[in-house]
């Protein structure tokens, strides 16, 4: 059995990768994951699993990643800090790779006071970099955090996230320096509107080489709508959403705001695709996912490899 996934394989290939996000169902609804997997599958080379975003409960990113691999889709295995000791962070890790899940995309996680359940105790025993050490001393190391051996070690390719338009864009490309050192081999980015932000950040990875050392991903999303642009730009923290972005949205009537939103991505895509450095896109259309085979095929990302 091959010790690479997809992902992996597209990226140290060479070539330019497509990944999307599914988030899971609410519910025991494993159809529902089927169905994303089904609009998706083809038409992007991995897809990434959220656990439990925005700290709202939902199925377990672990089983969610399971059913798409037994469709034959390449998942990327979001694990977040906030739910769990090292004890069962190490155990998940096991478990996923045991069940053949390749990728696994490191975060800190959300705070559970943006969730259902304000009440819950975060965890945070260590945190995304620690995260990503971790795996990578599991992997390449044979040893867990306690110094033990593990017998055999998990084979993932380690992914971190960034976000390239908070400023002092400095900082956050020595986060990424930080992250790269511990062992990430991918990056996915926030989602990137503001591309002036964009390509200063991505000039300051260049002069600090790790482009050279970590696969960067930038995100986008299509914008359905001016609500969906203007609540992005107001109540979501760290998005930069630019004004002439969300006028352009309203110089059109209002039945073709979704189809000028695509448009908007699209573009967007083609732009990313000049920047050096730059190795893929994670399209990032929750709840809109049967846009996403329509915007790969207008950034001319199809068929894929």
């Amino acid at each position: 059995m091959s010790t690479q996934g997809n992902l992996e394989r597209v990226l140290r290939s060479g070539g330019f990768v497509v990944t999307a996000e599914c988030g899971p169902p609410r519910g025991v609804a494993p159809d529902m994951i089927r169905k994303k997997g089904e609009m998706l599958k083809g038409y992007v080379d991995a897809v990434n699993v959220t656990d439990n975003q925005t700290a709202v409960v939902r199925m377990s990113s672990l089983a969610s990643s399971v059913i798409l691999k037994d469709m034959g889709i390449d998942p990327v295995m979001q694990m977040v800090c906030r739910d769990r000791n090292r004890i069962a962070i190490q155990s998940d890790v096991l478990g996923a790779a045991a069940l053949g899940i390749k990728n696994i995309l490191c975060l800190s996680g959300d705070h559970q006071r943006f969730g259902d359940h304000k009440g819950a105790k975060n965890v945070f025993d260590i945190d995304s970099v620690q995260l990503i050490q971790c795996i990578k001393g599991m992997r390449d190391d044979g040893r867990f955090l306690s110094g033990e051996e593990v017998k055999p070690g998990p084979s993932i390719f380690i992914g971190c996230v960034e976000n390239p338009c908070i400023e002092p864009l400095e900082i956050r490309a020595m986060r990424l320096a930080k992250k790269t050192s511990a062992g990430a081999q991918f990056c996915q980015t926030q989602c990137v509107f503001n591309l002036g932000s964009f390509e200063r950040w991505m000039e300051m990875v260049r002069q600090l080489h790790l482009h050279e050392k970590v696969s960067i991903i930038a995100g986008v999303t299509p914008l359905r709508s001016v609500g969906m642009a203007n609540y992005m730009k107001k109540n979501v923290p760290g998005m930069d959403v630019p004004d002439e972005l969300i006028d352009r949205l309203k110089g059109v009537p209002k039945e073709k705001t979704s189809e000028e939103g695509i448009r908007i991505c699209v573009e967007t895509i083609e732009r990313l695709m000049g920047i050096e450095g730059v190795r893929g896109i994670h399209i990032m259309a929750i709840g809109w996912e049967d846009v996403v085979p329509e915007i790969v095929k207008l950034a001319g990302l199809y068929p894929r490899p």
